[in-house]
């Protein structure tokens, strides 16, 4: 507690001053591995204070949120572009906060447009910056990794190939393995699965997985309505299942579906569970696309960007691949669908393929259990508050020393 101006300091003399860490996660799976990297912290170190951006699960993990991360989920060109207000804002109030009140530490999870530009902020303000979860420099923009080296103090990456990326460019990197292979922990059969959510395991269950963004759910969550509308007249005792993102809510989901009367369980709660009850899954690319992967449910991968977007991504993107699972394995083990190709009667083609064709679906399912030991072991999250930690003790010990 700081004293009060021209008051005694009646503080306990000994009293340590909380260790104050920035950290700022922009999207639903950042929220999920910033809540890990937290509450691993935490146990390493109580006496952390976190604050920034994130979202329900960051709260739940004690992170005090100055701006929810539902509010700049977006990606793209033409949906930056329309979010640019709340985007600013939300940059110029941790940028006065890291030349005002300067945290020990600033911890940055994937979000590269907003992220590389506040680790510059936090390098002019003496702030050391954990940069984990990498910005996709293997992918598109690998000139990133020079603005990365000078303003971000240690990388955490999560794949082992870009582990010699930032060795290259002189970046200070640690392979801290995938979150994910410790927060997926499923020991449900699918039957027992689909009976938890009050499902029929008699009948096929189809997973609809729309997304984490708003600007996701306006541009695809249609074509996924309406491929399931062809799937229920081929296959009448068909199930829906739905899962809601934390930086969403059903307002966001509820009105499309109601337009053409389907039918769906939506949920928030045990978003693995649900993985594993399904028979297939249609997924837009991201972030769940591993997780199904890890679990083993056959999908479809399918996305679509404004035009505009999708025109410059594709004179910018260098890999073959959108979902991470045929990214990682470096060839097509779950079909992509992107564009004009992300249409209900493609996507309705490849899904009855998948629950109709038993040895299509096993041998899918036989190509994504490689994909694990690919990953390395567990443990990312508390490696990276291990790292976290030492950078905090070492500039703690430079300022005794001074």
């Amino acid at each position: 507690m700081m004293p009060m101006r021209g008051g005694p300091d009646t503080s306990p003399p000994d009293t340590p001053l909380p260790r104050r860490v920035m950290i700022v996660a922009g999207e639903a799976s950042g929220d999920l591995y910033g809540a890990d990297l937290v509450q691993k912290a935490l146990l390493q170190d109580p006496g952390l204070h976190f604050f920034g951006i994130g979202g329900a699960r960051m709260r739940e993990a004690g992170v005090v949120t100055l701006v929810d991360s539902a509010d700049i989920a977006v990606m793209g060109l033409v949906e930056v572009f329309k979010h640019f207000g709340v985007i600013s804002s939300a940059f110029l109030k941790l940028k006065n906060i890291l030349r005002q009140e300067p945290p020990e530490l600033l911890i940055l999870i994937d979000y590269p447009g907003f992220n590389i530009r506040l680790a510059k902020t936090a390098k002019k303000a003496g702030v050391k910056v954990l940069y984990y979860i990498s910005p996709k420099v293997w992918a598109w923009k690998a000139g990133r990794i020079k603005t990365i080296a000078a303003a971000v103090s240690r990388m955490a990456v999560i794949f082992p190939f870009e582990l010699p990326l930032y060795e290259k460019a002189g970046v200070p990197v640690t392979f801290v393995g995938h979150p994910l292979l410790d927060l997926i922990n499923v020991t449900l059969s699918r039957d027992e699965a689909a009976a938890s959510f009050g499902l029929n395991p008699s009948r096929k269950i189809i997973g609809l997985f729309p997304g984490s963004r708003r600007s996701e759910i306006e541009r695809i969550l249609p074509a996924i309505i309406t491929t399931a509308e062809l799937l229920q007249k081929r296959f009448p005792d068909i199930q829906f299942v739905l899962p809601l993102a934390s930086t969403l809510s059903e307002v966001d989901i509820l009105p499309q579906l109601e337009r053409c009367g389907l039918t769906a369980i939506i949920t928030r709660q045990r978003i693995h569970d649900l993985i594993r009850a399904c028979d297939a899954i249609i997924s837009v690319s991201g972030t769940v696309t591993l997780e199904i992967a890890l679990i083993g449910t056959p999908m479809v991968i399918i996305y679509k960007l404004a035009p505009l977007t999708y025109r410059v991504a594709r004179r910018v993107v260098k890999i073959k691949h959108i979902g991470l699972c045929n990214i990682i394995a470096g060839r097509s083990l779950v079909k992509e669908l992107i564009q004009e190709q992300a249409n209900p009667e493609a996507i309705a083609a490849e899904i009855t393929t998948i629950i109709t064709n038993a040895s299509y679906r096993t041998a899918m399912a036989a190509e994504l259990a490689t994909i694990r030991e690919k990953l390395g072991g567990g443990g990312a999250a508390a490696r990276t508050a291990a790292l976290a930690l030492d950078i905090i003790n070492r500039g703690r010990n430079n300022d005794r020393a001074i």
